[in-house]
């Protein structure tokens, strides 16, 4: 049996308005009266996850930063995985030395100083938190549980990825979480590493666990999960590693998926 579905959210669970269809939220209830315990994993910060898992009524802990912090449901603190300040210190210097304001989450605060800045009023309706403006991020790079970059450039954006992958390897994660977003978190910070603990948490084996996103920052849990489901709206390359390619997020097609993989596949089990 499936025993466990960690889930990505935006580009997978919700529509590009930032909603749960109905078809979305019952086939979420379905799963769970069906025995399949359901985590949601998020680059968003806790706030923001906590707006989807109390949407649909979920008791399982809730995993932020990509994994870096897990919460229960009433927002206390599981497991919190910092970036290391000297990494935090170095990608925001870098980020603004490329023209780029970045912003910096704790685990209870969004930190910037341009809230003129790209993607700041989008970030703000999407997590539904209100930012703090501040004079110097480098002054929280102890208590940054992710350093994010937004920008309109795209191709700069990709640049930015790959420098940092390079100048941070072994001491960050850093990848995209749409095309306009760059996370950088925790090296174990990953939705991999999410998945492993999600499961030990809840006491599920690793062979009976299921995953599904869209984007390539959710491909570490395809190299721990023991089945991956693709979204219709994800890359070719990601859909050509799942097990099951559903439809796209604006069509239901995380229900799709419940419907159509994980439920048979439990009876069949």
């Amino acid at each position: 049996m499936i025993r466990l579905l960690v889930s990505d959210i935006d580009g997978t669970l919700v529509t590009r308005d930032k909603e749960l269809t109905p078809r979305v939220r019952a086939a979420a209830g379905a799963l769970v009266r069906h025995g399949t315990k359901l985590v949601l994993v998020s680059s968003r910060p806790p706030q923001g996850v906590a707006i989807f898992a109390d949407a649909l009524d979920l008791q399982t802990p809730r995993a932020a930063f990509n994994g870096g912090v897990f919460t229960t449901r009433a927002g206390e603190v599981l497991r919190a995985e910092l970036l290391a300040e000297d990494a935090a210190r170095e990608a925001l210097a870098y980020l603004q030395a490329q023209g780029i304001s970045p912003w910096l989450f704790t685990t209870d605060e969004w930190l910037l100083t341009d809230p003129e800045g790209d993607y700041v009023s989008w970030e703000q309706r999407t997590v539904r938190m209100e930012h703090r403006v501040v004079e110097d991020l480098a002054r929280y790079a102890d208590r940054a549980g992710k350093i994010m970059a937004a920008s309109k450039d795209f191709a700069k954006l990709r640049a930015c990825e790959e420098e940092l992958q390079r100048r941070l390897h072994g001491r960050a994660a850093v990848h995209r979480s749409q095309d306009y977003y760059l996370d950088i978190t925790h090296p174990r910070a990953n939705k991999g590493e999410a998945v492993r603990e999600a499961a030990r948490l809840l006491g599920v084996a690793l062979a009976e666990t299921a995953c599904i996103g869209d984007m390539h920052n959710d491909l570490p849990m395809f190299d721990v999960a023991a089945y991956r489901i693709a979204m219709g709206n994800a890359p070719a390359d990601m859909q050509a590693r799942a097990d099951y390619v559903t439809s796209g997020n604006q069509d239901s097609g995380w229900a799709q998926a419940v419907e159509d993989f994980i439920l048979p596949h439990n009876v069949k089990g």
